[in-house]
């Protein structure tokens, strides 16, 4: 395994003393955000993260090696790479194989933060099940990751453009539990607020810590999702949202974009109907998840 994963030294050295590592994924360099906002985000969020005491591990494939903790110029290398892979589970082991640039989404995250010994990530929103998906059975494989691989998740709930309820009953069913912070209900990654419930409402870090810790001292495996509304300044209109993201899912059908491209499509086009707006909120509520992530990683290491 040390042939194909390598700690940057930040990320090495706080493993040997104890200290609290929150790991990051690449993909919202690669594909999330347009240049420069991606990579100005990718620096800004780990420095969010160090200023709480953490250190951060941004996390991607590089020379046919997981990469944990990248230097700048590597997060540069990302965020201006036009054929940078999108990687998940089925993809690791290709990207590797051949030496392909690749960017990890949150299943292939969670699964190289595991590997590094890593309890907490910290994402914008994790992916779900799709508008639709009980006749087209399209499903992220971030659900079914989170129900394998012991790694708690620190989102903005899940992106709006997808079937909630859906992915909700996803989680239940694989037993991933979801607490929400500050709220009763599940975040819409855009607005704070999905109409939806959360399992279990956990606000301070200290008592996310001992959940966690009790699920997997129970030999409950698979990860646990630690919904995170956006600030209220920063969110973006529930029914404005939901009408654009309408209509950006109408062009993505009539062009017929499916699979991996549709969430970067989809993302671009509400950006765009939202004149950069939507864009802001995604940087504030990132920014925000790193805080929170933060102090769960730093609970967990006395929990």
């Amino acid at each position: 395994m040390n042939d194909l994963i390598q700690l940057s030294p930040e990320v090495a050295t706080a493993r040997t003393e104890g200290r609290a590592v929150v790991a990051l994924e690449s993909t919202i360099i690669a594909h999330g955000m347009p240049w420069p906002q991606n990579l100005d985000t990718a620096r800004e969020v780990e420095d969010v993260i160090r200023a709480q005491g953490a250190v951060p591990a941004t996390i991607a494939v590089i020379g046919g090696r997981i990469r944990v903790g990248l230097t700048d110029a590597e997060l540069q290398q990302l965020a201006q790479a036009p054929d940078a892979m999108k990687l998940s589970r089925r993809d690791l082991p290709y990207a590797i194989a051949i030496g392909q640039l690749g960017a990890t989404t949150v299943a292939a995250t969670m699964i190289c933060a595991h590997l590094a010994g890593i309890e907490v990530f910290v994402t914008g929103g994790i992916g779900g099940a799709h508008r639709g998906a009980e006749t087209s059975f399209d499903i992220s494989a971030d659900l079914q990751e989170l129900a394998r691989t012991p790694v708690a998740v620190v989102c903005a709930g899940a992106k709006s453009i997808l079937d909630l309820g859906l992915t909700l009953e996803y989680l239940e069913t694989h037993g991933v539990p979801v607490l929400s912070v500050g709220q009763d209900n599940f975040a819409a990654f855009f607005t704070p607020d999905s109409g939806l419930k959360a399992d279990f409402r956990l606000d301070d870090a200290a008592t996310q810590a001992r959940f966690i810790r009790a699920k997997w001292a129970l030999g409950l495996g698979g990860g646990v999702v630690v919904s995170n509304p956006v600030p209220a300044q920063a969110a973006m209109p529930r029914e404005e949202i939901d009408a654009i993201t309408a209509q950006a899912l109408a062009e993505a059908n009539v062009q017929g974009i499916t699979g991996k491209a549709i969430t970067p499509f989809l993302l671009a086009r509400i950006k765009a109907l939202t004149g950069g707006r939507s864009l802001a909120t995604n940087i504030a509520l990132v920014k925000h998840n790193a805080v929170v992530g933060a102090r769960l990683a730093i609970a967990l290491r006395g929990a």
